[in-house]
């Protein structure tokens, strides 16, 4: 079947859109997803940059933000601007990698993104990933120690790095059997078409 890499990190803005309408679509298409946590601080450190875009041009992140209410309505998709951004989305990437292993890792996505960008709260405050995990009827203490051992830690720091080999330097991108890069929630339906043909 045909395969698309979903590459996400849970600090990005316009991941919530697009991890919350890609799996009908992709369904549509015969396209196989496959989630690929990373994170975007070591990309954006790579660029010189210690803080996102959108925080270091106010212009460009006022334009984010407002595009994104807009996207969202016409989604239907709850949106509230959270306080902090960017957040601390490391352990919440960890735990994915969790669930993405045991079978619900698309619900564990789709629930730290409403939770982030549907209702403003904070994923990287203390217990909140672990809330998350424990509101989708899991073992949160379970989950998180294991989220917490050197593995995952080792196999989220490898998916960065595979990310920065990729050339990747934003999220979402997704990326087709063939090695062809789509980068943004609006390239979305470009990237399936691409990877189901």
């Amino acid at each position: 079947m045909a395969t698309l890499d979903v590459w996400f990190e849970f600090a990005s803005t316009y991941s919530y859109p697009a991890a919350m309408r890609i799996a009908p679509l992709a369904q549509a298409r015969g396209v196989v997803l496959r989630w690929r946590p990373f994170l975007l601080g070591p990309i954006f450190k790579a660029q010189g940059w210690d803080n996102s875009p959108f925080n270091i041009y106010p212009v460009k992140g006022r334009y984010m933000w407002r595009d994104l209410e807009r996207l969202c309505g016409a989604l239907a998709l709850p949106f509230v601007q959270p306080a902090v951004f960017p957040q601390n989305t490391i352990a919440a990437a960890r735990v994915a990698l969790v669930a993405l292993a045991e079978g619900w890792g698309e619900d564990f996505i789709r629930a730290v993104y409403t939770a982030e960008f549907g209702a403003g709260r904070d994923i990287g405050a203390p217990g909140a990933v672990a809330a998350i995990v424990g509101e989708l009827g899991r073992d949160a203490s379970a989950v998180m120690a294991r989220a917490q051992s050197d593995a995952m830690k080792a196999q989220l720091r490898a998916q960065t790095e595979e990310a920065q080999r990729l050339g990747i330097f934003g999220a979402p991108t997704f990326v087709t059997a063939d090695g062809e890069l789509f980068w943004g929630n609006d390239r979305l339906e470009q990237a399936l078409d691409w990877a189901a043909k």
